[in-house]
């Protein structure tokens, strides 16, 4: 197997104290949406969007990362490039991996020169067992949506297996603003029918939790983007949406039944959802359900958030998120959790308030109000986290640390359940900050330190017990 680790490989930005150096990106250039997580022969594979040449949105292809234990990562070569003259010439955007009778097989987005935002649906094949070589299907399966359906964004295929049969999601938006997940019935992943609109936005429940949290007044969702679904194991179906409104916005979740008519017609009735993550660097879920380990994986792509003469001094863009362990709460709300291999990452001794250093994961136990600094300027201000455990909320206030992408710097505010004990998680890598609120609430920011700011772990008042490990590098296995 090909293997170099994407931190170290010729060329990559390495000593930038912003680049996070534990998740998943290339060595340089760009990178956008995860794709195709897949598990084979004890690996994790992870495809994402990238940009070989430079560190700007296009010249769209599928790079490749593998890791044995979710925390070491092994950086391999392109898996799909756009071919010349083909339905992906102008780029090979996002998808999934699927197992087709032992052949793994890729299941994509492919544009050409003359796409007005509607995708044909590609297929490549894995050549070997490390899926390091992939053979490009000469046609696409669906040239477009279907015809007369009024659709006019129609792109990221998810394919999954309910009622014994293989299906595809597709994420749209239609001429009149509604945004949509068309179904298909791909049993045959060669041959694929139109089964319907699995859900749209006109649905009430939708229209409360995925309507564009994060809209600019006077705009509204129009797109529903990566439409990931999977069943969690107290038996409740999630889907997940990237809410798109002429511009990637934000996230949502819903949570409810799947359910097959005899007729064959496949529907979602969703009965509560809301933001998948509560950030604002945080966009295009992609979801694996590893049924080995009856439990399902969901990584983002977190932008960058800064001027983009500062992207293209630094050589590179975007990071995937840290994978989070997702599941349902009884009242049907999300649980998202770090995954438990995250720990492998922790230094041998734990470290309390004082000095912190470019990447850490701290646990916060609070039992009554307080606040948690991370963060000083040169001037005084803070970047803090305040705790209240009897309201059930964590307030991360950053708004000393501006962003150059819209949604302003003003404080996030996460709901979790009142108590007696507030939990929180803070992974920071780099410039990747992702807040953990008990198991109910993330946020994902991007967060750029400044020369002459100070990280430095300080308990300003409150009963507030704070452990902290740096990440390092495990052992090679």
């Amino acid at each position: 197997m090909n293997r170099v680790h994407p931190l170290t490989a010729p060329g990559g930005p390495a000593d930038d104290p912003h680049a996070p150096r534990f998740r998943v990106r290339p060595p340089a250039n760009w990178m956008n949406d995860p794709n195709g997580p897949f598990h084979r022969r004890g690996r994790y594979h992870l495809f994402y969007q990238y940009n070989p040449a430079a560190p700007v949105h296009a010249n769209i292809h599928w790079g490749h990362a593998s890791s044995a234990d979710l925390v070491r990562w092994d950086h391999h070569p392109v898996a799909l490039t756009p071919t010349p003259g083909g339905p992906d010439e102008a780029g090979c955007w996002s998808g999934c991996v699927v197992d087709d009778g032992g052949v793994p097989t890729a299941v994509y987005s492919g544009i050409d020169r003359e796409h007005t935002g509607l995708s044909s649906i590609c297929l490549a094949v894995a050549e070997d067992d490390d899926l390091i070589e992939w053979k490009p299907v000469p046609a696409p399966v669906l040239t477009g949506p279907p015809p007369g359906s009024g659709v006019t964004m129609f792109r990221d295929p998810f394919v999954f297996r309910f009622g014994g049969r293989r299906w595809a999601l597709v994420g749209a938006g239609h001429a009149d603003g509604t945004p949509s997940v068309l179904v298909y019935d791909c049993e045959d992943l060669y041959a694929w029918r139109f089964a319907g609109v699995l859900l749209d936005g006109r649905h009430p429940v939708a229209a409360r939790t995925a309507a564009g949290r994060s809209a600019p007044p006077g705009s509204a969702t129009t797109g529903w983007e990566c439409p990931q679904l999977w069943q969690t194991p107290g038996g409740d179906w999630v889907l997940a949406v990237a809410l798109w409104d002429g511009d990637p916005c934000s996230t949502a979740y819903l949570t409810g039944l799947l359910a097959l008519d005899r007729s064959g017609t496949l529907s979602f009735s969703p009965r509560t959802g809301g933001p998948l993550d509560h950030g604002r660097d945080f966009y295009a879920p992609s979801a694996f359900q590893h049924t080995e380990a009856d439990r399902a994986l969901l990584w983002g792509w977190s932008w960058e958030a800064r001027p983009q003469e500062d992207v293209d001094r630094a050589g590179w863009a975007g990071v995937l998120t840290a994978p989070r362990v997702v599941d349902v709460h009884p009242d049907g709300t999300l649980r998202v959790t770090p995954a438990p291999e995250l720990d492998l990452l922790r230094a041998a001794g734990p470290f309390g308030t004082g000095p912190l250093p470019d990447a850490y994961d701290l646990e916060i136990a609070a039992r009554s109000p307080g606040t948690v600094g991370l963060l000083r300027s040169a001037a005084g201000a803070e970047l803090t986290l305040r705790l209240d455990p009897a309201a059930g909320t964590v307030v991360l206030d950053r708004s000393e640390w501006p962003r150059a992408r819209p949604g302003g710097s003003g404080p996030l505010v996460l709901r979790t359940r009142p108590g007696a004990e507030l939990a929180v998680r803070v992974l920071v890598d780099g410039s990747l900050l992702e807040l953990f609120a008990g198991d109910r609430a993330t946020a994902t920011e991007r967060v750029y330190r400044r020369p002459d700011d100070v990280a430095e772990l300080v308990v300003c008042q409150g009963d507030i017990q704070v452990r902290g490990w740096e990440l390092v590098r495990p052992s090679p296995v």
